[in-house]
């Protein structure tokens, strides 16, 4: 039987939500209270409906992590839309196992490091917003990519990519840090999409329609 840890200390609250969320949640509330207070019940009502979605959207549940050795785990909720070897990387050379994880905005969107490291380098790159869905999603649309070398010296490269909604990428790692896995490292707004580029020789424990959630679902194994 797989064991499990957390990764944080468990939240405190019964519905916890992302640090990133709560200033656009207050300042949503606060607008709703003074249009309560002024009586404009439409706008209230309107107001205290985005209250809701955006506590519900920033939503960062605890997370139990597998303590498998060399077990990757995946960095982002969603459908596996590619699973398998490619030859095409957008920040490197060589052939590596690709999995990518298409999130919708039903899914939660805070993103967790799939493996323990450090982190190497991080690059971003502007770009266009196609639905982040797509194929080409992985190479033209905005997105930020994270290189961690294990204590083995192999490379994971995991990269948030934006859609066709999302316009925020928001990643709290730095170069050099140390990380463990499941930790939380950040998150993208609204639908969009996450690359993990393991070693050629990873053996990939998930298939394309796969449902998968961030910190607890295993995505690959590295050899």
């Amino acid at each position: 039987m797989d064991k499990f840890n957390f990764d944080d200390r468990p939240s405190h609250t019964a519905f916890p939500v992302a640090v990133t969320g709560r200033p656009m949640i207050l300042a949503s509330a606060f607008v709703t209270l003074i249009f309560a207070l002024l009586g404009l019940t439409v706008l209230c009502l309107l107001f205290l409906g985005l209250t809701f979605f955006m506590t519900w959207f920033f939503r960062d549940p605890d997370r139990v992590i597998p303590t498998k050795e060399n077990a990757v785990v995946s960095p982002a909720d969603g459908t596996v839309v590619i699973a398998g070897l490619v030859d095409q990387h957008p920040f490197a050379s060589g052939t590596y196992q690709k999995i990518s994880i298409f999130m919708s905005i039903f899914n939660v969107h805070v993103n967790r490091v799939p493996h323990e490291g450090s982190i190497e380098k991080i690059i971003y790159r502007p770009g266009k917003y196609f639905a982040a869905n797509l194929d080409k999603a992985s190479t033209d649309n905005e997105q930020n990519a994270v290189c961690l070398k294990t204590q083995q010296g192999e490379s994971i490269w995991f990269v948030q990519i934006a859609g066709l909604v999302a316009r925020r990428i928001i990643c709290q790692v730095g170069e050099g840090q140390t990380v463990i896995r499941g930790q939380r490292f950040g998150m993208i707004c609204l639908g969009s999409r996450l690359d993990v580029y393991l070693p050629k020789s990873s053996r990939v424990e998930v298939k394309v329609g796969d449902k998968v959630k961030a910190g607890t679902t295993m995505i690959g194994h590295l050899r």
